[in-house]
C-alpha cells in the first residue's frame, strides 16, 4: 500500500537531475489556476502491476498545467518521459491482478499548488523531499 504521505499526482518525471541544474528547476515560472481533480476511475495496470485511481477525463486546469510544464522543461533542456501524460495516483505497487475493483465513492481532489519533489528510494520505499512550491491562483 502507498503511504498516505507519499500520495501524489506526477505531472512530469525527470529521473536523475544534476545538482547544479536544480536552481533552474526551482526558478521555472510555473503558473496556472486552481482546479478540481475528480477521482472517479480505478484501474489495474498489468505492465507495471499497480492499482491506481484518477480522473476518467483530464480536467482543463490539469491539462493546462501539464502542457505549460512540459513546454518550460523542454525550453530549459530537461528530458521527460516520452509517453503521453496519464493522470493517475498509485495506491498499490507490485499488486496481483484483481478479479474486480469496487466502484469508487464520489471524490474530488482540490489542487491549489504544484510542487517540485526529489524522490529517494530506500528499502522502506520512496521518500519525497519538497524542493519548491508553486501556488496556483
Amino acid at each position: 500500500m502507498t503511504r498516505i504521505e507519499t500520495i501524489h499526482l506526477t505531472l512530469a518525471f525527470l529521473g536523475g537531475v544534476a545538482q547544479e541544474r536544480l536552481p533552474i528547476l526551482k526558478s521555472l515560472p510555473l503558473k496556472g489556476g486552481k482546479f478540481l481533480l475528480p477521482i472517479d476511475t480505478a484501474r489495474y495496470w498489468n505492465h507495471n502491476q499497480i492499482v491506481w485511481v484518477g480522473p476518467s477525463a483530464i480536467p482543463p486546469g490539469l491539462a493546462e498545467a501539464v502542457t505549460s510544464l512540459e513546454s518550460l522543461l523542454k525550453k530549459n533542456q530537461f528530458r521527460t518521459e516520452q509517453r503521453p501524460f496519464a493522470a493517475h495516483i498509485t495506491l498499490i505497487r507490485k499488486a496481483r491482478a484483481p478479479q474486480s475493483i469496487p466502484a469508487l465513492p464520489a471524490l474530488t481532489w482540490p489542487a491549489s499548488e504544484l510542487v517540485l519533489v526529489r524522490s529517494q528510494l530506500s528499502g522502506k520505499g520512496s521518500r519525497y523531499e519538497v524542493l519548491q512550491c508553486y501556488p496556483l491562483s
